[in-house]
């Protein structure tokens, strides 16, 4: 029996021993993830057969690395219910493509299953939770882990390797149409949030998450998709490294390069991101991949395929996607202008991961694809319910009382659910999803009526739809009016070979290159709104948005006015809940709202340095700020305690710890849950430091009248800086703590650092 197929031996000797077997030819193809994998399969009926199209593939490379979205279903790969794969016979045509590669190929190496799960997989039949941005607003990292535990759950019994999951992007620029997949503004909370995911997908051992994208995508210049970002080290290593070094730290398997280039240098032939920073001070092991098409545009640094192929791997890009540069690897070293010990380096990380995965001993799933869980379900409902954030409620408007006896629902997302669920979706079985207007309609009391109209699209008229909106509004006790944005696709777009838009939709205005120069409510919604309040009637608006959207004017005027984000497939009951009471609304914002355009950037965590923060014409302060969210409950926070005044520089490196406590009362007769935020400020430092950072947090339930004292535990890991020399370090001086249920908190401490 050879060595690699001795599970006996290590999996380093097993490495070592297959490559040892493998041609030029066949280490390439492990390199190269170059088909759409629904094109590896042909549909008849419920007939599937592998394609020449795949049979060919695996010929040209002797073998396959990796095989992208064979589950995909979407406008972009036109897979639908007709033409794609069923959750029941997911597993039947994963084996099918397994089997041909390993039955087909001189030495058998099973290939990776890659799929998209930015908020559960992008596959017909498959969960869809809410987006990352609503998922984040909980503050809850249990929870997300569980949510990641659930799709990864999900996803290995089909067949999938590769969890394609967004985590990395640290929003700075609402303009940029993936605000949705970012985990908000700050890195500490995207760093808790990317630690439980990845916990989460790998906990059964059947998954690696490719954490995506590495690196500072979210702050391209203007808000262009995939732009050049303008950034320092310092502000690279401060804000958007943070989630990869958390990920690391819980095993993460895989990572995938951003699109966007830093100070001239693209991601994907950055070697002091990808190998420097990335393995040799993270000490990350596992895989990276490219996204996709990216290595073509290295092309526009160097038009010889051969030496743009050669800058990507030797940069540190181990698997390719969908491009034309990494076939050109084998050439690139028979032509001497890449040495093969680089290539062997690549497949080693490879071929690792498959061993670490278990494909050679197990390359095949059972046949018999179990019901989704009903946990799913759960999971999904409460991840929506704790992304809901209410921001204001004059006068107790909400939650919605018996006295309404009729409330008309208005407004272009009421009923439109491809809308509240987020781009990389899939085709969706609509008897497993509610909107706000089906949600509504199944909580409220059985005596109340409910009427509707939809008044506008997302950005365009209908006809007479606001007239029949407000003459209808005028018969109502109450008005619930559902605006915001869409990243819904639809199968008349265009798209560019990487799978982004390339065409306008009349309702698509967020999502993968669906940028925008001005993020305030488009004018038609306004128009909408300003008709609801001419009937004089409550009006509570609910927003349901992949980024943060503008509205002061609604902010202003509405009588309650709330958040959603993208609530994914269940999103309207968990809205409906909130607005009849049935739960009360914990979310916390995860992105500052910013009043207008010319703000930004708005983030709550900016340089303190001296400037006016106001401008002539407008205030420098955010909307709403970052941390921000009301409950039915009222908290009140007091007695903040920090266990010394001074602690050691030698103590805290050593492993000692600072305790902050607070007392946390629920001052109503309502019991809920609060996100209690300690923030810091660095008050003596060798670089310029942030008004404000997020350091800790921690969701509690508090019941009516009660008091609960929380502690927060803070260690070197808080205070460290990357220092004027250039490295990570503690600095003695006074750090001022702020502790509160937002970003704009007063509750002030301070604890100084000593010694050196």
């Amino acid at each position: 029996m050879t060595i690699y197929l001795d599970k006996t031996q290590p999996i380093t000797a097993r490495v070592e021993d297959l490559l040892t077997k493998m041609t030029l030819a066949e280490k390439c193809g492990q390199l190269n993830q170059r088909m759409y994998g629904w094109d590896a399969f042909s549909r008849d009926g419920d007939v599937f057969q592998i394609t020449d199209n795949f049979k060919q593939e695996v010929a040209r490379f002797e073998g396959i690395g990796a095989l992208y979205g064979l589950f995909r279903a979407d406008p972009w790969s036109k897979m639908n219910k007709e033409t794609g794969i069923s959750r029941v016979n997911s597993a039947k045509v994963a084996n099918m493509v397994q089997r041909y590669v390993v039955e087909n190929t001189r030495l058998g190496i099973p290939v990776l299953l890659a799929e998209e799960v930015p908020h559960g997989h992008q596959a017909l039949d498959s969960e869809s939770y809410p987006v990352n941005l609503a998922r984040a607003a909980s503050f809850h990292p249990e929870l997300q882990q569980q949510v990641a535990e659930a799709i990864a759950e999900e996803i290995s019994d089909k067949g999938v390797h590769l969890a394609l999951a967004s985590a990395l992007d640290i929003l700075r620029d609402p303009r940029w149409g993936r605000a949705e997949e970012c985990y908000g503004e700050d890195p500490y909370l995207a760093a808790e949030l990317t630690a439980a995911i990845t916990e989460g997908f790998q906990k059964n051992g059947k998954i690696a998450v490719i954490l995506k994208h590495f690196a500072a995508q979210g702050e391209p210049v203007g808000g262009h998709n995939s732009g050049p970002v303008s950034i320092g080290v310092r502000e690279l290593r401060e804000i958007f490294l943070e989630p990869l070094r958390a990920g690391i730290a819980k095993g993460a398997l895989g990572v995938m390069a951003a699109y966007n280039e830093i100070d001239g240098v693209p991601c994907h032939a950055n070697k002091e991101l990808l190998t420097t920073i990335l393995r040799e001070e993270m000490g990350f092991e596992g895989i990276v991949m490219a996204d996709g098409c990216a290595l073509d545009r290295l092309l526009k640094l160097n038009p010889d395929p051969k030496k743009a192929a050669k800058m990507a791997i030797e940069a540190g890009v181990d698997l390719s996607l969908w491009d034309d540069v990494f076939p050109f690897l084998e050439e690139s070293v028979t032509a001497g202008v890449l040495n093969e010990s680089v290539v062997d380096q690549a497949v080693r990380r490879i071929l690792q991961l498959k061993f670490q995965l278990g494909l050679f001993e197990n390359p095949y799933v059972e046949e018999v694809v179990s019901a989704p869980s009903t946990n799913w379900k759960k999971l999904n409902l409460q991840a929506a319910r704790e992304g809901v954030c209410l921001l204001k409620n004059e006068a107790n408007t909400l939650p919605l009382k018996g006295k309404q006896k009729k409330l008309a629902i208005v407004g272009p997302n009421a009923d439109a659910l491809y809308n509240q669920l987020g781009d990389y979706t899939a085709p969706q079985n609509q008897a497993d999803c509610v909107t706000v207007l089906e949600g509504l309609k199944s909580i409220v009391p059985k005596e109340w009526e409910l009427i509707y109209e939809k008044g506008s699209e997302i950005r365009e008229k209908v006809t007479d739809g606001i007239l029949k909106a407000e003459e209808l509004a005028e018969e109502a006790d109450a008005i619930v009016l559902v605006l915001g944005g869409s990243s819904a696709r639809n199968f008349n777009m265009e798209f560019l070979s990487n799978g982004a838009v390339s065409s306008k939709g009349p309702n698509m205005d967020a999502g993968e290159n669906v940028d925008v120069a001005d993020i305030a409510l488009p004018e038609v919604q306004l128009e909408l709104f300003r008709a609801m309040k001419r009937t004089n009637k409550p009006v509570i608006v609910v927003m349901i948005q992949g980024r943060p959207i503008a509205i002061p004017e609604i902010s202003k005027e509405a009588d309650a006015l709330l958040t959603a984000w993208y609530p994914g497939s269940v999103g309207g009951t968990a809205v409906a809940e909130v607005l009849v009471g049935k739960y009360n609304p914990s979310g916390k914002l995860p992105v500052s709202i910013p009043v207008s355009s010319g703000q930004i950037p708005v983030y709550y965590n900016q340089k303190a340095v001296e400037y006016k923060e106001d401008y002539f014409d407008l205030t420098g302060k955010p909307l709403y700020p970052f941390g921000y969210g009301l409950s039915y409950s009222s908290f009140k926070y007091h007695d903040l305690v920090i266990n010394q005044e001074h602690v050691d520089l030698s103590a805290l490196l050593a492993g000692e710890k600072v305790d902050v406590t607070v007392t946390v009362e629920n001052t109503s007769e309502v019991a809920g849950e609060e996100v209690v935020q300690l923030y810091i400020h660095d008050m003596e430092s060798s670089i310029t430091r942030r008004k404000k950072e997020l350091k800790a947090f921690k969701k509690i339930r508090i019941e009516p009248k009660e008091k609960v004292e929380v502690t927060l535990e803070l260690d070197k890991t808080t205070f460290e800086v990357w220092s004027i020399n250039n490295k990570y370090e503690m600095e003695t001086g006074g750090i001022q703590i702020f502790v509160g249920g937002s970003s704009d908190t007063t509750l002030v401490g301070q604890v100084t650092i000593v010694g050196g």
